[in-house]
């Protein structure tokens, strides 16, 4: 319970430094009224705004014009589907994404998160849940901007450079497009380089204390990561699997 409070007094101090003084605003990108009024309610419970689009181009109409902190997508919409959508916000935004979808197939998830989601969520949903993964990945920005002073928060492993301060992965100075969850993955990675983590493990540096036993979806980011950093992913020289154990990356 201690460390609870610890936690949710952390957050508060986070959002406030992030939003100085604007409220975070989530985008509800979702055409069924009976879910946004579910997701509204218990997201400006928690003192977080609302931004609502009912298809997909409202839903990029407001997401390029700016605002919003991060969005919930749905992927089932008219006009433009949550997928077209992910794809369109990505070309110029690293908003951080989530999938809120009746799609449950593996199929489903590995696409949502090949294309740029940071996680995916399943209906029928707790609402809590959601919360949950809103504010673990509102804390994980929060910690990016708290430390953007500090010139330490550069990792180096052999040509691979990750700015955790600006969000930027470089290989031989070459800037490499990655999603938030993908470098909290690979940031775990390079501050331990040769230290084998299990997936469980690396889903919580993604999700904070929250954990959902879904193997898949890491098997998805690290496929993803090296498919950027890697000469020849199917031949990695970065990120080692340890059967049965989980991963590492080798320096």
């Amino acid at each position: 319970m201690k460390g609870r409070c610890a936690s949710s007094l952390l957050f508060a101090v986070c959002v406030t430094e992030l939003t100085v003084m604007d409220k975070i605003k989530v985008l509800i990108a979702e055409d069924d009224k009976d879910i946004i009024e579910v997701l509204k309610l218990y997201i400006e419970s928690n003192d977080m705004d609302v931004l609502v689009a009912q298809d997909g181009e409202k839903a990029l109409e407001l997401a390029q014009r700016g605002g919003a902190s991060i969005a919930l997508v749905d992927i089932m919409m008219p006009k433009l589907n949550g997928y077209e959508l992910i794809k369109e916000i990505r070309k110029t935004s690293s908003m951080p994404i989530i999938i809120v979808s009746a799609k449950s197939a593996d199929s489903d998830k590995v696409l949502g998160l090949d294309i740029g989601a940071d996680a995916f969520i399943t209906k029928p949903f707790n609402p809590l849940e959601v919360i949950a993964y809103i504010k673990a990945t509102l804390r994980r920005c929060a910690y990016a901007e708290n430390g953007k002073s500090d010139n330490s928060q550069i990792i180096c492993l052999k040509e691979l450079k990750l700015n955790i301060n600006e969000g930027v992965l470089t290989k031989n100075d070459k800037v490499i497009p990655i999603t938030g969850a993908e470098m909290k993955i690979l940031q775990k990675l390079m501050e331990n380089p040769n230290r084998i983590f299990t997936k469980a493990q690396l889903y919580k540096c993604i999700n904070d204390d929250y954990f959902c036993n879904d193997e898949n979806t890491i098997m998805v980011h690290i496929s993803n990561i090296r498919s950027k950093i890697e000469d020849d992913p199917t031949k990695p020289k970065y990120i080692k699997t340890m059967r049965g154990l989980g991963y590492k990356i080798e320096n």
